[in-house]
C-alpha cells in the first residue's frame, strides 16, 4: 500500500472527526475518561484494603450499577424528550461531584465501606440519564448520517485508550500515595467534558413531550424492541455476557493477589491489557467502510470473548494472564461496540432514546446482578472457577446467536435496502442471488 493510500485510509477510521461538535466531544471526553478508569480502579482496590472480601467487591459494583437496570426505561422516554445536551452537561456537573466527595473522604482517611456504596448508588443514578443520552446524542453530533457508525467506534477507542491509560496511571498513584487522589484527578477531569460540550453549537430537537404519558412512551418502546427479532436477539447476548462475563473485572483484586500474588501495580497491568485489547478491537471496527457484516463479528467476538475467560481463569502466570485479558478485551469490545452500531442503524430516530435505554440496561444495567452473583459464587468457589464458568456460558450464548443469523439477515435486509446501504442500490444488483451473496458478507 502507497504512503498515500495509508493517508487516506487513516482520514477514513477518522472520518467522525471532521463534525466540530464530535470533535469537541472526543477531546473532552478523552480527557475525563482516563479520570473515570482511575477512580474505578482507585474504588475496587479501596474496597478489597478495607474488608479483603470479594463479596463485598461484587456489592460495591452492584449498588454503583442497580440504578441504571432500575431507571433505564422511564430514562429512555426522558431522553426521547428533553434536550439531550443538556442533559449530558448536568450529568458530567454532578458526576463531578461524586468524584470529589469521594477524594474529600478519602483524603481525610476517614471513609468507610458504606460510604462509598452510598455514593456509588449516588453514581448509578446519574449513569441511568447520561448512557442513554450520550449515546443517542451521537447521531446528533456527526454531521453526516453516515459517519454515525464510525464515530460510535471511535467512541469505543476512546474508551479503551482510557481503559489503557487510566489503571496504569491509578495502579502507580494508588502505590505512592493512597486512592484519594484518584478520586482528585477524576473530580478535576470533568471539568474537560463539561467545557467541551458547553462549547458545542447544537440544533434544537424537537420536543415530543405532553402527547402521551410516560408510562405509554415506555410501553411502546418495550414493545418496539420486543417485537423486533434483531433487535431483541443483539440486546439478549449483550445482556447474557453483561451477566454472567463482564463481572469477571470486579475479581481483578482477587487475581492480582492471592491468585497471581501481585499488588497494585499487578491489577492496573491486569485492567490495561484488557483495554489494550478492547482498544485494537475498536480500531478495527473504526476502519471498517459498512456495517455489513457485523452480524457475523457479534457472536463470534463473543465466543473469542469467554474462551479467552476459560483460559484466564486456569492461569496462574502473569504473562500468559496478560495475554489472555488481552484478547478477552479484544472480543468483548467488538461485541459491544457492533451491537452498539447495529441497533443505532436500524432503530427508528424517534425512539432512539427508549431503545439506547435498554441498550445500557443490557450492557451495564445486568452488571451488577452479575457482579454480586460472580461475588457470591467467588466466595464460595473461588474467583478462578467463577470466571471459567462465566466464559463457557458466554460461548454458549454466542452459539445460540450464530444459528439466529439467517433469520436475522433477513429482518434487517429490507432495512438496508431503505437506508441504502446495501450495495444493490449503488450498484444495480437485481438478482436476488446476487444480494443474497452480497449481504452474507
Amino acid at each position: 500500500m502507497s504512503s498515500q493510500d495509508e493517508q487516506s485510509s487513516f482520514r477514513f477510521a477518522l472520518r467522525a472527526l471532521s463534525s466540530r461538535n464530535y470533535r469537541l466531544f472526543f477531546a473532552g471526553q478523552s480527557v475525563s475518561l482516563i479520570g473515570t478508569w482511575m477512580t474505578r480502579i482507585a474504588t475496587s482496590w479501596l474496597v478489597y484494603r478495607l474488608t479483603r472480601s470479594p463479596f463485598l467487591l461484587g456489592f460495591t459494583s452492584f449498588a454503583g450499577s442497580i440504578p441504571l437496570f432500575l431507571l433505564a426505561p422511564i430514562a429512555g422516554v426522558w431522553i426521547d424528550r428533553w434536550d439531550r445536551h443538556r442533559t449530558l452537561i448536568v450529568t458530567q456537573v454532578v458526576s463531578m461531584i461524586q468524584s470529589l466527595l469521594l477524594a474529600a473522604l478519602a483524603l481525610a482517611g476517614t471513609i468507610t465501606i458504606w460510604q462509598i456504596v452510598a455514593l456509588m448508588l449516588l453514581q448509578g443514578v446519574v449513569n441511568a440519564l447520561d448512557m442513554p443520552a450520550r449515546q443517542a446524542f451521537v447521531v446528533e453530533m456527526v454531521d453526516r448520517r453516515e459517519d454515525l457508525p464510525n464515530a460510535i467506534a471511535l467512541n469505543s477507542s476512546m474508551v479503551n485508550a482510557a481503559r489503557l491509560l487510566g489503571p496504569s496511571i491509578a495502579g502507580l498513584i494508588i502505590a505512592a500515595v493512597g486512592e484519594g487522589y484518584c478520586f482528585l484527578i477524576d473530580g478535576i477531569s470533568y471539568m474537560a467534558v463539561i467545557a467541551s460540550l458547553a462549547a458545542m453549537s447544537v440544533t434544537k430537537r424537537t420536543r415530543q413531550a405532553g402527547k402521551r404519558s410516560a408510562l405509554a412512551e415506555m410501553r411502546e418502546g418495550w414493545q418496539y424492541v420486543s417485537q423486533s427479532l434483531p433487535i431483541r436477539s443483539i440486546l439478549l447476548l449483550l445482556a447474557l455476557v453483561s451477566l454472567l462475563g463482564m463481572p469477571y473485572t470486579v475479581l481483578m483484586p482477587v487475581f492480582a493477589a492471592p491468585v497471581l500474588h501481585g499488588g497494585p501495580h499487578t491489577l492496573g497491568y491486569l485492567m490495561a491489557a484488557i483495554g489494550v485489547g478492547a482498544l485494537a478491537g475498536a480500531l478495527l471496527l473504526a476502519a471498517r467502510r459498512t456495517v455489513l457484516g457485523l452480524g457475523r463479528v457479534i457472536p463470534l467476538s463473543a465466543a473469542i470473548f469467554g474462551g479467552a475467560l476459560i483460559g484466564f481463569g486456569f492461569s496462574h502466570l502473569v504473562w500468559l494472564s496478560l495475554t489472555l485479558l488481552l484478547v478477552a478485551g479484544f472480543g468483548m469490545m467488538r461485541q459491544m461496540a457492533g451491537s452498539n452500531t447495529l441497533l443505532q442503524t436500524i432503530v427508528e430516530d424517534e425512539k432512539r432514546g427508549r431503545v439506547m435505554s435498554f441498550y445500557a440496561m443490557a450492557f451495564a444495567g445486568m452488571s451488577p446482578f452479575g457482579s454480586l452473583l460472580a461475588g457470591v459464587l467467588a466466595q464460595k468457589f473461588g474467583a478462578p472457577a467463577t470466571v471459567i464458568a462465566s466464559g463457557i456460558v458466554c460461548v454458549i450464548g454466542a452459539g445460540l446467536f450464530a444459528r439466529q443469523l439467517p433469520r436475522l439477515r433477513e429482518v434487517v435486509r429490507p432495512i438496508y435496502i431503505q437506508l441504502g446501504v446495501l450495495p444493490e442500490v449503488a450498484a444495480g444488483i437485481e438478482s436476488a442471488s446476487e444480494l443474497q451473496a452480497v449481504t452474507k458478507g
